[in-house]
């Protein structure tokens, strides 16, 4: 009998000890009402897009070297969609994508997604259409996704990367 219930007393301390060394389940790094501005700067971002404001675009990001723009190339050795770095590059690609022809963003607002990483870092996701005629595009309107990173700097939500990814069309049915 004391064999039995010592035996079952350690493995009780054994299982009390593995709990209390488990890692705490993480909590969400932002608050609410920092989600509901990081949203609030994304919507502001469409309405500078879609207007062509490049001066204020240029403040929207990061004001660093290593800002980065995922978007459509022009130039054929770049591939067809590449990585500009820095801000210079992202201004220059946002002057040459916006006088191309009508730019319009049209992101799908009720899949929006933002989500803290960390107390000075969120990532925006969402879905939407892109009519531009840059590079080729014809015009029609086509669905992309757009993934943001969005760095803390001071008091102020900044981007620090911009993704924009085309959806390629489904495949056809097998018949």
């Amino acid at each position: 009998m004391h064999k039995i219930l010592l035996a079952t007393l350690t493995a009780t301390a054994l299982s009390i000890s593995a709990v209390a060394a488990a890692p705490a389940v993480s909590k969400e790094p932002l608050d609410a009402a920092t989600l509901v501005t990081i949203k609030s700067k994304f919507r502001r971002l469409m309405k500078l897009a879609n207007n062509h404001d490049f001066k204020a675009l240029h403040d929207m990001f990061w004001q660093s070297p290593s800002t980065l723009l995922v978007a459509k190339s022009a130039i054929p050795s770049e591939g067809n969609w590449a990585g500009f770095w820095g801000n210079e590059a992202i201004d220059q690609k946002l002057h040459d994508i916006g006088s191309s022809g009508p730019v319009v963003l049209e992101p799908d607002y009720s899949k929006l997604r933002v989500v803290g990483l960390t107390r000075d870092v969120a990532e925006s996701y969402v879905p939407m259409n892109i009519t531009v005629s840059y590079a080729g595009q014809d015009g029609t309107a086509r669905p992309f996704l757009m993934i943001i990173n969005w760095l803390r700097v001071g008091k102020d939500w900044k981007i620090a990367s911009e993704i924009i990814l085309p959806v390629p069309p489904a495949p056809a049915a097998k018949g």
